[in-house]
């Protein structure tokens, strides 16, 4: 694994962001203090200048944990008595991962961040804030973030801002926003933040149950970022519905509305497509460029994606936003060849318009293909893991393109989560595809993700009911050691060893 993160390397980045600012006035004491490591005596005064702000933060480094175990979508089928094809054609799903019954949001967490931390070669003091969002929720007040503090304990660094936020599948963006503003904001000091999205998604027994699955993403968040988030292009979109929401605290299922759960992800989608077009078409024209902006201008894009099929629908309806604004779109050939029937139509009749849904995903097909398909490498063998869904999608594109075809170019990212809030933003690759470059050595890290997915356990249907039904009979118990085997894990995996009967929780590592 590469060293990109080592010490010094840090020191002198944060050197480089607080004098490679015109007319900053730093006094000698500040950089030499920078020289020593210590990020806390290094001040970070942006308050009169907008170009002061640290360049290009975003996502410098990018991990992913999902279980060791999965169950076949098609045997699901079989064992469930449903038609072929209703979870592998009709979802767009082939695998689903679950956990062990060793294995809670907490351990989850531990994982993903011990591991991004180790591969990176960070040091814990290099952390100075920590975010998780998640909605997998086990304790009402203890936040996951106050478990995760325990990796930090050997480094003496308490010193870590950040809490975890939970709004459905949403309080992951929302982290990264909060680890991004904190960078550019007058509170930072110099260290990096961390991001920790993670969920274990299980559904009641019956036909949402193939839509589950489990896993955490762990991203490193700081300037010059290869992934760097682009500033004021925002689409947000926040109202009130009940399509999907987990009211009953002694359970881990949640209460769904499917239909209506479509139709504000749709909504949203449509809503924060058009504040996200606005704003960059505003930018746009300060620069004097005048043309409209349209789903062409993302070389890629990733969605939040519960199950595939939807993610597929959601471009072709991008695609229907485009074409009912444009002026005067060409029917006669190009991609909206035929669809001047639909000329008239107004999006918010066409949630349930299935002669719409089913033209409008035909003509974007091959958009579909090119920009979108290679998203989902994760989320149809490893399924809907909530909170690290849509960043599942990104490591999935960063593992399954070279250095050299990422770089330069845009990629938009829809994040959905119920109840609801949404946002459409967009990250902008870097330019530089070198050998050993920031992308290079990110693309890298990510390229034996195919190679994860292979050595998993194939576990029945069978054994798998029988696992939910422990997991749903044991859940919140006190005085209580999981049942099971523990030989499934993956090597350094955090697991749960035991609840005393305060509902206190233990966790050791299994060996690497």
């Amino acid at each position: 694994m590469f060293r990109f993160f080592s010490h010094s390397k840090c020191y002198l980045q944060v050197k480089r962001v607080l004098q490679g600012r015109e007319q900053a006035p730093w006094p000698a004491h500040h950089v030499a203090a920078a020289q020593k490591g210590s990020f806390s005596t290094i001040p970070v005064d942006r308050s009169s200048r907008s170009d002061l702000w640290p360049k290009d933060v975003g996502i410098l480094a990018l991990e992913v944990y999902f279980p060791s175990q999965y169950v076949e979508q098609v045997e699901l089928e079989k064992y469930d008595g449903v038609e072929a094809g209703k979870y592998t054609q009709g979802l767009g799903q082939r695998q689903m991962g679950f956990c062990s019954a060793h294995e809670d949001i907490n351990s989850l967490c531990l994982t993903v961040v011990q591991r991004l931390v180790e591969r990176s070669h960070l040091s814990w003091d290099s952390i100075g804030r920590l975010e998780v969002g998640t909605e997998t929720i086990i304790d009402k007040s203890k936040a996951v973030k106050t478990v995760l503090m325990q990796l930090f304990q050997d480094s003496g660094n308490t010193d870590v801002e950040g809490i975890d936020t939970t709004n459905a599948c949403y309080g992951g963006t929302a982290s990264l926003f909060n680890a991004a503003d904190w960078v550019e904001s007058s509170s930072w000091d110099g260290r990096y933040a961390l991001v920790v999205c993670g969920d274990i998604a299980v559904y009641a027994t019956g036909n949402a149950r193939p839509t589950g699955g489990a896993g955490a993403v762990a991203m490193l968040v700081g300037p010059n970022a290869p992934l760097a988030l682009e500033r004021g292009l925002r689409g947000t979109h926040m109202e009130n519905a009940y399509d999907f929401y987990k009211p009953n605290l002694a359970s881990e299922y949640p209460v769904v509305d499917g239909k209506l759960s479509i139709q504000c992800y749709f909504r949203a989608l449509d809503q924060c497509y058009a504040v996200y077009r606005k704003k960059i078409q505003s930018q746009w024209q300060k620069e004097g460029i005048t043309k409209p902006f349209t789903m062409e201008d993302f070389q890629f894009i990733i969605f939040h994606t519960p199950f595939c099929k939807l993610v597929q629908k959601s471009v072709g309806r991008l695609l229907l936003n485009d074409f009912l604004a444009a002026p005067k779109p060409d029917t006669e050939s190009g991609v909206y060849k035929g669809l001047q029937n639909f000329r008239g139509k107004k999006l918010e009749d066409t949630y349930s318009d299935k002669d719409v849904e089913k033209a409008f995903q035909k003509a974007s097909l091959e958009i579909f293909s090119q920009k979108t398909k290679p998203s989902l490498l994760l989320s149809s063998r490893n399924g809907n893991m909530y909170t690290p869904s849509v960043y599942g999608c990104l490591a999935s594109l960063l593992a399954q393109c070279s250095a050299q075809q990422l770089a330069g170019s845009r990629i938009g990212a829809f994040s959905y989560g119920s109840g609801l809030a949404a946002s459409l933003f967009s990250l902008q690759v870097s330019q530089d595809a070198a050998p050993g470059s920031p992308l290079d050595k990110l693309v890298s890290s990510l390229s034996d993700l195919q190679t994860r997915l292979d050595s998993r356990k194939c576990i029945p249907p069978e054994e798998f009911a029988q696992i939910m039904k422990l997991r749903e009979d044991t859940h919140h118990l006190a005085n209580h050691t999981p049942h099971g085997s523990k030989d499934n894990l993956f090597p350094g995996t955090w697991y749960l060893q035991q609840i005393d009967d305060k509902y206190r929780r233990a966790y050791a590592r299994k060996p690497l």
